[in-house]
């Protein structure tokens, strides 16, 4: 089987991946997936790799991995000989990233649920979660103030 045979186009890439071809096109801008390879008519090829490579980055990003860090993880997968205690240590911080995250999400719901549950339904002048949007001191947590700049 011929290389051309073995390729496809950047839509079936974007579409074995999940993704947008716009996606695939940023993804080799930002370095993260390498530039393809060109026929004669300027179409760009994929081979297996990159379909492996792009899969990793769009799961990798689907666990909210941050560009940087998915970066990082394809830098260390080409290196299969190293130890994986980088990889682990990176796993880790993004883990206590996404429980720090989901604590801020609970305040923020708890938060929200207080302020739905005490309008009464009347004009917007005496609505309580306007009220409440309008003074964050009226709020029961800080976290759930806090998270909603960290989560917007």
């Amino acid at each position: 089987m011929s290389e051309m045979q073995s390729t496809v186009s950047i839509g079936e890439l974007a579409r074995r991946a999940s993704c947008k071809p716009e996606t695939v096109r940023y993804y080799e801008r930002i370095g993260l997936l390498r530039e393809a390879a060109r026929t004669e008519g300027g179409q760009r090829r994929y081979g297996a790799a990159a379909v492996r490579r792009l899969t990793f980055i769009r799961h990798a990003r689907d666990f909210g991995f941050s560009v940087e860090a998915v970066r990082e993880l394809l830098a260390m997968s080409d290196r299969p000989d190293m130890p994986c205690d980088e990889v682990d240590t990176l796993a880790k911080h993004h883990l206590e990233e996404v429980e720090s995250r989901l604590q801020r999400l609970s305040a923020l719901r708890d938060e929200l649920k207080r302020m739905v549950s005490q309008c009464a339904g009347g004009k917007v002048q005496s609505c309580r979660i306007i009220e409440v949007l309008g003074d964050h001191q009226l709020c029961i947590s800080d976290q759930a103030h806090q998270g909603a700049h960290d989560l917007g």
